[in-house]
């Protein structure tokens, strides 16, 4: 019978980040507003079910064994992709700024994993330092995403921000292409906080 070791946390997470990155590229070569729905939403899932296991389980197995300032980051660094998530849910390929929305998901993901993946320095390399038991939190982790996988198959749950405050965000005047730019004395509205 063939071994079916599950991967070390490490490899677990890059095996995560490949296939997203896969699925972005599939993304820009997309036409066809059902093809782009379908696969944003596998994006959304992957990235949401991926962003669980690593706070839930990875990130605290890190903490104090990785620099402070990486984790804070990592956190701060899903928590803007979440807002990205939501809003691509609630929206779809015929909507404005759609495309635009999954392309800076897209670039803040690609930050994020430089982040996590840098050589000697990164969050990955500084775990694997500190001698973390990279193949019980892989087991771990692998087991959970599963469970997420069977759990959030029909829909994504809310998402849930550590670093962000809750502040209530009000819409700004939309963006009219048709629409001639605003002179030096007229107003143009942004999206203000409350």
């Amino acid at each position: 019978m063939a071994d079916t070791k599950t991967p070390d946390a490490i490899a677990l997470l890059k095996a995560d980040h490949r296939k997203v990155e896969g699925l972005f590229e599939d993304f820009e070569k997309a036409t066809g507003a059902a093809k782009k729905a379908q696969l944003v939403k596998q994006i959304c899932t992957e990235l949401t079910i991926h962003a669980m296991i690593e706070e839930e389980i990875f990130y605290p197995a890190c903490k104090g064994k990785a620099e402070d300032d990486l984790l804070d980051e990592a956190y701060v660094e899903h928590d803007g992709a979440k807002v990205l998530i939501a809003e691509l849910e609630g929206s779809g390929p015929d909507q404005a700024f759609y495309d635009a929305k999954v392309k800076v998901l897209s670039e803040e993901i690609e930050h994020h994993v430089k982040e996590e993946e840098k050589p000697g320095e990164g969050l990955f390399a500084q775990a694997r330092k500190a001698g973390l038991d990279m193949d019980a939190l892989g087991e771990r982790m692998a087991a959970r995403k599963a469970q997420l996988m069977e759990q959030f198959k029909d829909s994504l749950p809310p998402p849930e921000t550590r670093s962000f405050s809750g502040h209530d965000l009000e819409e700004g005047q939309p963006v009219d292409e048709a629409e001639s730019p605003k002179g030096p004395d007229e107003e143009i509205r942004p999206a203000t906080l409350r």
